[in-house]
């Protein structure tokens, strides 16, 4: 194989993966969301099972954020600064949901054993909110970002993935 052509593929590679991960995160969401509404129609997990896949979600869109906040952004934005405005929009979506996601974390915390009218609206309210802001980041993000990740060759990246780029349970 060509080693221009190889070195292509690589490069191409961190765009697809970071299409991947907002997939990922997108099922993960969904998967939520759907948990979510089987409990409140009283058919569900229960509330200790939710809380599990809440942390779960919780926990890898956090990683992926918190990766991309201290190891890819300052990247970009070194070799890309006309972009730095653009990051700056993407970390302040990070707060938002990160705060979003611990007003979430609060409601499940409380969830009673048997569904409620009133804990549902607030839960769902939530998790709305959650998936609006997330697929607008997301879609803002692909579209400013694939291109510019497409172009850079970051040697560390090839030798162990980053946190931004981890999807399950990778390492």
């Amino acid at each position: 194989m060509n080693p221009h052509s190889e070195a292509g593929s690589r490069l191409t590679a961190l765009g697809t993966q970071l299409l991947e991960v907002h997939i990922w995160l997108r099922e993960m969401l969904e998967d939520l969301q759907d948990g979510i509404d089987d409990y409140f129609d009283g058919k569900g997990l229960p509330p200790r099972d939710l809380r599990a896949h809440c942390i779960s979600f919780c926990t890898a869109l956090t990683r992926h954020h918190t990766g991309e906040d201290r190891g890819a952004f300052p990247l970009i934005a070194e070799e890309f600064p006309e972009l730095r405005k653009v990051l700056s929009d993407l970390r302040a979506d990070h707060s938002q949901l990160d705060w979003i996601l611990g007003n979430l974390q609060k409601l499940l915390d409380s969830l009673p054993e048997k569904p409620d009218p009133a804990t549902a609206a607030k839960v769902r309210e939530e998790v709305d909110a959650l998936s609006a802001i997330m697929q607008t980041h997301f879609i803002y993000e692909e579209k400013k970002l694939i291109s510019v990740l497409n172009s850079m060759d970051v040697p560390e990246w090839r030798e162990n993935r980053p946190d931004f780029l981890l999807i399950d349970d990778e390492d």
